[in-house]
């Protein structure tokens, strides 16, 4: 560790440490049979230290979910409501699918949920509450307030949007269907936002002929 840093930013870099260790534990192990003793190895500190972090296994789960939380881009409200529609969308859902792709954390911390969530449902309120609820509650703002947009239900079309990403993510690549049921990634997102983008034109159509 740099002797050079602060002491802020050595308990920041301390505590990533700590994540990514966790991380690869949950993903070798699962969360039950994580274990703490292993965890303080991989992160180089020792057991009290991360226990001064993170009180256990769970704060350290949801301590992972809310660091996917923040670094999500889906939130940007400026690049969402200064784009035309359509190029503000095809953003977000490729930046979406890019993080459940491959082996990327948000998809492994997915797999791990769904895996977990009969046992320790706990924990996948967990990921609803700090990641799920605030893209729809953040995606729904911004249905209601794009100028190119008119639906009726802003709430209902992000999370028509945004679990269209999720399914695809979730049968391409936790389920490996991409050879049972294989669908281009652009070609997903363009009928995607076909979707929306008409039900807005033909609410426009209606209110225009309602005007007249």
């Amino acid at each position: 560790m740099n002797p050079l840093k602060s002491p802020k930013q050595k308990v920041a870099d301390k505590a990533e440490a700590i994540l990514a260790g966790a991380m690869q534990e949950f993903m070798t192990c699962g969360y039950a049979a994580a274990s703490m003793d292993r965890i303080a190895i991989a992160a180089g500190v020792s057991k009290p230290t991360l226990y001064s972090y993170f009180q256990g296994k769970e704060g350290l789960f949801t301590a992972l979910i809310q660091q996917m939380s923040q670094s999500d881009r889906l939130l940007d409200e400026e690049r969402f409501l200064q784009h035309p529609i359509r190029e503000s969308l095809k953003l977000i859902a490729i930046d979406f699918l890019d993080k459940f792709s491959g082996e990327q954390p948000l998809l492994t911390l997915f797999r791990l949920i769904i895996g977990e969530s009969g046992r320790f449902p706990d924990l996948a309120q967990t990921f609803v509450r700090n990641f799920e609820k605030p893209i729809v509650e953040k995606m729904s703002y911004l249905f209601a307030h794009h100028p190119d947009l008119n639906v009726a239900d802003p709430e209902i079309t992000a999370r028509f949007f945004i679990g269209n990403m999720v399914h695809y993510a979730i049968v391409q690549e936790i389920l490996n269907g991409r050879d049972i049921l294989p669908m281009e990634r652009d070609r997903f997102v363009a009928g995607s936002i076909d979707l929306i983008v008409s039900v807005s034109l033909e609410r426009d159509r209606i209110d225009s002929s309602i005007g007249n």
